[in-house]
């Protein structure tokens, strides 16, 4: 009796086929997990949104701003220390001054607003994690989450979001224009752990109505969604994925700082590390996150 059983040349035909078919599911199964990263960061972001409104409420209508009054953007915080004088170095006569950091204002959600730090993390952020105490060193006993002022050590490596920088002249309250962007995805232009930053100098915005996908005006998107786009949250805590980065009130760009003292702008100035930086006006959205290595220096 003969024996059955696959030819050579069926085999190869089986294990052909199987190639062909994970060639052409593979990109969409990671079309979908993207999707779903898309998906649960927009969440986070809606949550953070909310939080913000509930902290703003029992703090005269303003959004987390860490350190004292007038302080500036010069992190990062000392985030195990004992009370918020140390934590931020303000002046304990009068309670001014001090330096902070945008995690640290994040922060500030994790302490008085029960936001867990996983709520920070998009898994579309390659680099970023999930902050935990446990994995910190040198922590006095007894030391809980609450008691912090920032994700740990390095918190650039635990806190995916860009935020409307809140140090300056304009003040970030729960009264300002609804359609203002106060938080997205980290700025294309800063580098961070999600990778290196797109360059300033190829970005260049199209008009509305959008035609099709214009290649330079994608390289002012986020990184952590492919260069497609972005999940902005507005201040009437809706969020919105973005297509394009000008997308705040008159299409002003929300990672860079406007050109114009009176409206929107959708181009603006590549952003710079600087204690002083602040919006052109209050209608001008300056989404930022912190450096890695603090300094006035211009960015890539």
């Amino acid at each position: 009796m003969k024996r059955k059983g696959f030819t050579l040349v069926e085999l190869l035909v089986v294990i052909a086929i199987i190639a062909l078919l994970m060639g052409i599911l593979m990109p969409a199964l990671s079309r979908v997990r993207q999707l779903a990263f898309r998906l649960t960061c927009g969440t986070n972001l809606a949550g953070i949104g909310k939080a913000m409104l509930i902290y703003a409420n029992d703090y005269d209508d303003e959004l987390p701003r860490a350190g004292g009054r007038l302080s500036q953007w010069n992190g990062p915080v000392v985030w195990n220390a004992t009370n918020r004088y140390d934590a931020y170095g303000v002046n304990r006569t009068d309670g001014s001054g001090g330096k902070a950091s945008i995690t640290s204002c994040f922060y500030l959600l994790v302490k008085y607003a029960e936001v867990t730090p996983k709520s920070f993390v998009c898994k579309g952020d390659n680099g970023t994690t999930d902050w935990q105490l446990a994995q910190e060193m040198n922590v006095a006993p007894g030391f809980e989450m609450i008691d912090a002022w920032d994700f740990g050590a390095s918190p650039w490596d635990n806190c995916s979001y860009s935020y409307h920088l809140p140090f300056g002249t304009y003040a970030l309250t729960s009264s300002s224009e609804p359609g203002l962007a106060i938080a997205a995805d980290r700025n294309p232009w800063m580098k961070s752990p999600a990778g290196e930053p797109g360059a300033f100098a190829q970005f260049t915005p199209d008009a509305r109505p959008f035609n099709g996908t214009t290649e330079t005006a994608l390289k002012g998107n986020a990184i952590s969604h492919q260069g497609e786009g972005q999940n902005v949250l507005f201040l009437d805590a809706h969020v919105e994925f973005t297509r394009r980065a000008f997308c705040s009130l008159e299409d002003d760009n929300i990672y860079t700082k406007s050109r114009n003292a009176a409206t929107g702008d959708a181009l603006g100035t590549a952003p710079v590390y600087s204690t002083n930086y602040a919006p052109m006006n209050r209608k001008d959205s300056l989404l930022v996150h912190d450096p890695e290595t603090w300094g006035g220096r211009p960015l890539p």
